[in-house]
């Protein structure tokens, strides 16, 4: 039996007298990549932080597995341009175990960046920084909130496969955000489509000729194809594309 690392059930969550969630529900297991899609303005990111504990929804729960090791990568970081700050020194602020650094450096390919600023990184590379931070501590879940963002589209696919080698090295669970429809459907095991509540949700090949995946997002195939993803193990979830509401 695959092993549940975190689920989300029936969150709802009300601000300034909008729903920003509505009971949205949503898991990871081990060893699969799960991607949250949805418009802007669907909580994506509102959800993701009632998961990671930063924000108390107003009802519903959040279970975890016991001492789960969770890493995050923001949607987005700033630094100060007048701080001097190299990757090593940004890196090792998680801690000073250098073998591990070194090893998160190289898994993401940034080992050359080492002693580079980290201001003068281009998108690709500080997006590639950042996920070795969130591989530090050597996560059971994998929390990846819009990892592409400015990055141009041979970065991503190649960002994709990285991401897929990691949890296929790993046995990681991977949560990632995002409203890219063109890559990100050939990476993932399962896609949660998000609309302030689950519209829909299954496999990418399900849920690409749902009704209310094409409503919000109309008939967008995905022009882009990093890989065929074959599914060589199982998941407790199964393809559902019920939708609520």
């Amino acid at each position: 039996m695959t092993q549940l690392l975190v689920s989300a059930e029936h969150i709802y969550l009300r601000r300034s007298g909008r729903d920003l969630l509505a009971d949205a529900s949503l898991s990871v297991a081990a060893n699969e990549v799960v991607t949250l899609i949805g418009p802007n303005g669907a909580g994506k990111s509102t959800l993701i932080r009632v998961i990671l504990g930063l924000i108390k929804p107003d009802r519903g729960k959040v279970r975890r597995s016991e001492r789960l090791r969770i890493g995050y990568m923001p949607q987005r970081i700033a630094i100060d341009p007048s701080l001097p700050l190299t990757v090593e020194r940004f890196l090792s602020l998680l801690g000073k175990d250098k073998g591990r650094l070194q090893h998160c450096l190289e898994l993401t390919g940034t080992a050359r960046l080492r002693q580079q600023a980290v201001q003068s990184l281009s998108g690709g590379e500080l997006q590639r920084v950042l996920l070795a931070r969130a591989l530090y501590r050597d996560p059971q879940l994998l929390v990846l909130d819009e990892p592409v963002q400015g990055v141009d589209v041979s970065g991503q696919a190649a960002l994709y496969r990285l991401i897929q080698q990691i949890k296929g090295e790993t046995g990681c669970g991977v949560l990632m955000v995002s409203h890219d429809l063109h890559l990100v459907m050939a990476s993932t095991d399962r896609v949660v489509c998000l609309n302030q509540h689950v519209c829909c949700e299954g496999s990418p090949e399900s849920v690409s000729s749902n009704p209310a995946y094409l409503q919000l997002f109309g008939e967008q195939t995905p022009d882009v194809a990093i890989y065929t993803h074959q599914h060589d193990h199982s998941h407790d979830h199964g393809d559902s594309t019920d939708c609520q509401r």
